[in-house]
């Protein structure tokens, strides 16, 4: 969570769900007055709680996709369907860039998609995360050790450890070339290629085809998404 005013973001916050309430009464304490609360969300057992937490603070939840509209045209048979996280992110990194663009979020799950010239959502790829293929590796085999993720310095893993955090990360490197490199082939022109997500200066360091890392791009979403909203 954090406050975004006029398309920048403050007080940025990341807290266990626990500990949601407590956060959002600090935050709401410090962001300038009116302000309203918006949100994006594909928990709704989650979603749950912030309204609670809103609520004890006699305030609404605005959500994106339910009170508020989604933010960018999608050429999707059912857009209501599709995780309003990753709307918010395209939304915003087009609405700054003005042009095609591919957003690559890489957190619990890796989502890469694309937005054509137009400014219209076109779908994307959904891959597990580099957290989770970690975990996978450990356990749900007999011998592979649980690792910590690092930009691999190495191109040739000379023990077990370096072979997991190498294919892992260089792999996720890899998908996402490829499906940029598909997705440029149906546009007709190469994207602009947008990181978010947690994992996402890992995966974005030294990439040739990384244009920027926006830590808190779908934060910036669910903002432009509320911008116009009178409370």
């Amino acid at each position: 969570m954090g406050c975004v005013i006029d398309e920048e973001i403050t007080h940025v916050r990341r807290v266990a769900v626990d500990d949601l309430g407590d956060a959002l009464a600090d935050l709401w304490s410090e962001c300038p007055k009116p302000s309203q609360i918006a949100a994006c969300s594909v928990q709704v057992e989650y979603l749950a709680v912030l309204e609670s937490a809103a609520a004890a603070l006699d305030e609404k939840v605005l959500v994106v996709g339910r009170d508020l509209p989604l933010p960018i045209e999608t050429n999707l048979p059912e857009p209501e369907h599709i995780g309003t996280d990753r709307l918010c992110a395209a939304a915003m990194a087009y609405h700054r860039l003005g042009s095609a663009c591919v957003v690559a979020d890489f957190g619990t799950a890796i989502t890469i998609d694309c937005v054509n010239d137009e400014g219209v959502f076109l779908g994307g790829a959904i891959l597990p995360g580099l957290g989770l293929s970690a975990d996978a590796l450990a356990k749900g085999t007999s011998a592979l050790p649980e690792v910590v993720l690092e930009n691999p310095g190495w191109v040739f893993g000379f023990d077990t450890r370096q072979a997991i955090i190498g294919g892992i990360v260089t792999g996720a490197r890899g998908a996402l070339r490829e499906l940029v490199e598909s997705y440029a082939t149906e546009l007709g022109v190469w994207p602009e290629v947008i990181l978010t997500g947690g994992d996402a200066e890992l995966i974005g360091a030294d990439f040739d085809i990384v244009s920027a890392v926006v830590p808190d791009l779908t934060l910036l979403g669910v903002g432009l998404s509320a911008r116009d909203v009178q409370k």
